[in-house]
């Protein structure tokens, strides 16, 4: 499989692999979390605010290791350092099966972190961008589209685990399961670049064709862009990181949708149907995204889906009587919200960065989703807890998708600057 072969070209074989060890680090790790926590409490006679205090403890070394994973991902070989986070994030999950006290979820939580920002925040754009240049949004949108649906089988399956054997045997087995699943994945899949094995990234030569350059070698496409240095630099680094705070701060209101959609008179079984249309949204979305991406670019995809998102919570927050237009209004909001950071953030750092340092620069912007993690939920909670209402939310959120048509614009204007000033090699 280390040659294109036909018309199936090796970068397929990656975002497979890519599908499976996200989706089982994204969907099924840190996507059944929530379900541990009320029978962890309750044997254990914990409390709930100090058990959750675990997931704010993983929030901020994910903030603190961010831009070292990046440097990790660009030095080292890239089997070798998934196999590692995979054990980390995966090994934590088994040793919380065997825990008897809230300092080992504490403790725990360190590898957990360390582990998930390669799986589930950097491992896939790097990788993509890597193996890409024709048709990155949509293997972006296909990722984005599967971890969803991993996530979606998962949490039952995981679910009923727990409710029958309880939830050590639960952590235990799938901890186990994802080291046991990812590793062989890993190592027969993943390659450290494709000039390590002797090809171009898919769609290499069409752009090069394209540019003029048919005889020129691979490494002059795959390595433009601007370094991190000026990037760093640079008005669009900036406004990138803000973009990546925002969009953070707007998906993690899903948390509180199912209260928000209860408080307003629908009943717990509606609000569950509500999100199964949500999950809906966040799977057609990633693949709809994708495909504008590659069409139309990712500076007007971004803002469609911004304007598109602003449109749903509008409908949530002035329209609440009407259930079927609820239900639309959700599907909407997964539609854009979860896939404005798995799919657009990665894109338009491609598109106003380019790849030269991509690892580097993506994984130090994505420093904006970690702060917002701490921030947003918590504080989502407290605003209702004071007022009674998430009204006041929702009109934030509205405000926070206006803002970043606004970044968008004012980032391509930075990288035209750069350009412009010859950084750009």
């Amino acid at each position: 499989m280390g040659k294109k072969k036909g018309l199936f070209h090796y970068s397929w074989w990656v975002l497979i692999g890519l599908c499976i060890v996200v989706g089982l680090g994204k969907g099924a790790l840190n996507g059944s979390a929530g379900l541990y926590l009320s029978p962890v409490a309750k044997d254990l006679d914990i409390g709930m605010g100090n058990l959750t205090l675990y997931l704010s403890v993983a929030a901020v070394i994910t903030m603190v290791f961010l831009p070292i994973g990046g440097k990790l991902m660009a030095k080292y070989d890239t089997r070798a350092v998934l196999v590692t986070a995979i054990i980390l994030q995966a090994g934590a999950f088994v040793a919380f099966g065997f825990m008897s006290s809230i300092w080992g979820w504490y403790i725990f939580a360190i590898p957990l972190a360390i582990g998930g920002v390669f799986t589930t925040v950097i491992v896939g754009p790097v990788l993509i961008n890597q193996w890409f240049k024709k048709k990155n949004g949509l293997a972006l949108g296909i990722l984005g589209a599967s971890g969803g649906a991993l996530g979606a089988l998962a949490q039952p399956a995981i679910g009923n685990m727990i409710a029958d054997q309880g939830w050590r045997f639960a952590y235990i087995a799938l901890g186990g399961a994802v080291i046991i699943i990812s590793i062989p994945v890993i190592i027969l899949l993943f390659r450290k670049s494709p000039q390590a094995i002797g090809i171009s990234p898919y769609g290499a030569k069409e752009v090069l064709a394209n540019e003029n350059k048919e005889d020129s070698p691979i490494e002059e496409l795959t390595e433009t862009g601007v370094s991190m240095a000026d990037a760093k630099k640079s008005s669009a680094f900036y406004a990138l990181a803000i973009f990546f705070f925002l969009v953070t701060s707007i998906a993690s209101f899903t948390v509180h949708i199912p209260t928000y959609i209860i408080n307003q008179g629908y009943s717990v079984t509606f609000a569950g149907n509500v999100m199964g249309g949500y999950m809906l949204g966040v799977l057609f979305g990633a693949l709809a995204i994708g495909f504008f991406v590659d069409k139309i670019g990712s500076k007007k995809t971004a803002i469609s889906a911004m304007l598109l998102g602003m449109v749903a919570v509008a409908i949530l927050t002035f329209i609440t009587g009407n259930a079927v237009l609820v239900t639309i209004a959700v599907v909407l909001f997964g539609f854009v919200a979860s896939n404005a950071i798995s799919t657009m953030a990665p894109a338009l750092t491609t598109s106003l960065f380019g790849s030269k340092n991509y690892s580097e620069i993506y994984s130090t912007a994505s420093l904006g989703l970690a702060v917002a993690s701490i921030i947003a939920l918590p504080l989502y909670g407290y605003i209702f807890d004071f007022l009674g209402s998430y009204t006041p939310v929702l009109i934030g959120i509205i405000a926070m998708m206006g803002i970043n048509i606004l970044l968008i614009l004012f980032a391509f204007k930075g990288t035209e600057k750069l350009k412009k000033a010859g950084l750009w090699n």
